[in-house]
């Protein structure tokens, strides 16, 4: 399934939105009034201007957008660090949350997060 880029009004492209799952890690990692920031830093930080993530969907983002959560630990700044990180080398990031050597351990932090 090919999924288009989400295009504004103006006929610009839009970064990714969060994926619902995303979202969810969101809202279950950090408090209510950090929520609306968070979203606005992984959407339009931590999104296609990420090296090699320009056609990226909100669901193809989600190993980086997961490895930058899981990174924060609920923090704002460890959350900016992490996001830093994936714009220089996502690599190093994945290795940093424990996702560099399977591509499902994303997945699997997801699910366990999202159970408790």
């Amino acid at each position: 399934m090919i999924r288009s880029k989400t295009v504004s009004s103006y006929g610009e492209s839009m970064p990714p939105r969060l994926s619902p799952r995303t979202l969810q890690l969101v809202e279950k990692i950090f408090s209510p009034k950090q929520i609306a920031e968070v979203t606005h830093w992984l959407e339009d930080e931590c999104g296609n201007n990420i090296p090699f993530c320009d056609k990226h969907d909100e669901f193809q983002m989600e190993r980086i957008r997961f490895a930058v959560l899981k990174l924060s630990n609920g923090n704002i700044k460890k959350l900016l660090a992490a996001i830093d990180e994936a714009r220089m080398d996502w690599r190093d990031l994945f290795m940093a949350a424990d996702f560099g050597y399977d591509v499902n351990a994303h997945e699997l932090w997801a699910k366990e997060i999202l159970e408790k």
